[in-house]
């Protein structure tokens, strides 16, 4: 087992003093530090969290095993907060296998008790074909037969 020391959500920080400290029960902030959480999350197979963090009126009974979809890199492009609401519109690179994909969404969290949680979103998926002398989807600035797309 490998243990990550850098936060999935690419902050840069340790993951204990970034997202694994909301993990551990200590309220996110904003609704951008709560949606950064949930990516890690999805990045380390933290279900309970993420259903923890989830509005209770639009959250689901479980989450389907994401198999072999890997999270590599997050991307907030904005956010903002009014009150009790929150937005966050966000791209997230994952890997299946060889394959390659970005998930964006607009999402809505809403503040109760003190809580952020994720209410919902309108998620768009699209599929990548990264060539090997592109940059790497990972975002590493590398070429892509350099970082990810080797072998």
């Amino acid at each position: 087992m490998t243990i990550r020391h850098d936060c999935p959500c690419g902050s840069g920080r340790p993951l204990a003093a970034c997202c694994g400290r909301y993990h551990d029960g200590e309220p996110a902030p904003t609704p951008e530090a709560l949606m950064r959480s949930r990516y890690s999350a999805f990045a380390l197979g933290l279900a309970d969290y993420l259903l923890s963090s989830w509005a209770s009126e639009t959250r689901p009974a479980s989450l389907p095993d994401d198999g072999p979809t890997q999270w590599v890199r997050l991307e907030i492009l904005e956010h903002g907060e009014s009150g009790d609401e929150g937005t966050v519109h966000f791209r997230a690179t994952f890997r299946e296998g060889r394959r390659w994909g970005v998930l964006e969404e607009h999402s809505r969290f809403r503040r109760e008790a003190g809580r952020w949680f994720y209410v919902d979103g309108a998620p768009s998926v699209t599929r990548l074909k990264p060539g090997r002398n592109d940059p790497c989807p990972c975002g590493s600035g590398k070429k892509g037969k350099a970082c990810c797309l080797r072998g």
